[in-house]
């Protein structure tokens, strides 16, 4: 069972402890190569592993990044972390305090709280400006008693190495094959669903409105054929991402046509997780051109999803 605090100090057990520590944006397959590794080492002698993840991003703060950014929520990277078998979360948060802490003073406290035998990653780095880089890891742990576990997280998806900016990337371009490729999974954007204009249900395609987490990375604006979980179920959907032009609209919405249903969802959580882009937003020049696309669309969907 999987135990998540917020912050180090509130970890009451001290135990030897394996420990990874990074942001982990996205659990995408490179993370989980070293995860994944780190929990088969630990489980051999018996010593707890935990993962340290930052929020906000580290980039929120040194950098300032205000654009959405995220590739999933917290609480999704946490359930993802738990999924690989990591016994103990820490979801720390990342501030001006801790930007300004020496590694060496963080190390300790890792130490203190954890009683930590081995650090887990690939090349990087810790502390103020980075100072806690893998030789200077190193060299203070054969004084605090714990290893530095460098793996090699040169993941390629594609001939190219995997990453969490790639990834970003690979969204803004409406590029699904090559973000669920990177990620092991589809991307997901979950939400409850609220009212909206009920244009859709006009003319003959009734969608859910999700109110999203506007601190997360959406698909470039566009068409495109998911699967929409609620509760247990599994529905094909066409989700428009965008700002529906044809109806004058002006704020990215993300909106769901759930094929062969017909229920009232309002209030509930949709979890839409996106296979591949149908077509970029467009204007039309009229209701009846929009419906025609729609139906297009959908007929899309149902032939790239129904087979899965």
């Amino acid at each position: 069972m999987t135990t998540r605090v917020e912050q180090l100090s509130d970890v009451t057990e001290r135990v030897p402890t394996f420990v990874a520590i990074g942001s982990f944006d996205g659990v995408h397959l490179g993370h989980q190569a070293v995860l994944q590794k780190m929990v088969s080492e630990a489980q051999s002698v018996e010593a707890r592993t935990a993962v340290l993840t930052f929020f906000p991003h580290p980039k929120r703060v040194i950098q300032q990044v205000s654009e959405p950014y995220y590739l999933g929520t917290l609480d999704q990277r946490v359930t993802r972390l738990a999924n690989l078998g990591i016994d103990l979360i820490i979801t720390h948060p990342f501030n001006e305090t801790v930007r300004q802490t020496r590694a060496a003073t963080f190390v300790d406290e890792l130490c203190r709280y954890l009683d930590m035998r081995q650090l887990w990653g690939g090349n990087f780095a810790l502390g103020y400006n980075r100072e806690g880089d893998i030789p200077f890891l190193q060299k203070l742990g054969e004084e605090r008693g714990y290893t530095v576990q460098q793996v090699d997280a040169l993941v390629m998806w594609q001939g190219e190495r995997v990453s969490s900016s790639r990834i970003r990337r690979s969204l803004l371009e409406g590029d699904l094959q090559e973000v669920n490729g990177c990620l092991g999974r589809p991307y997901c954007v979950s939400g409850t669903v609220i009212g909206g204009k009920k244009m859709g249900r006009t003319i003959g395609f009734p969608t859910a409105n999700i109110e999203f987490w506007d601190e997360q990375l959406l698909p470039a604006n566009g068409v495109y054929a998911i699967y929409a979980g609620l509760g247990e179920e599994r529905h094909l959907a066409a989700v428009n991402v965008g700002v529906r032009p044809t109806v004058n609209g002006s704020a990215v919405s993300v909106e769901a046509h759930l094929l062969d249903f017909d229920m009232d969802i309002y209030g509930h959580t949709l979890h839409l997780d996106f296979i591949d882009r149908i077509r970029p937003e467009q204007k039309f020049t009229g209701l009846d051109a929009l419906k025609a696309q729609i139906a297009a669309d959908v007929a899309q969907v149902r032939e790239l999803l129904s087979g899965n």
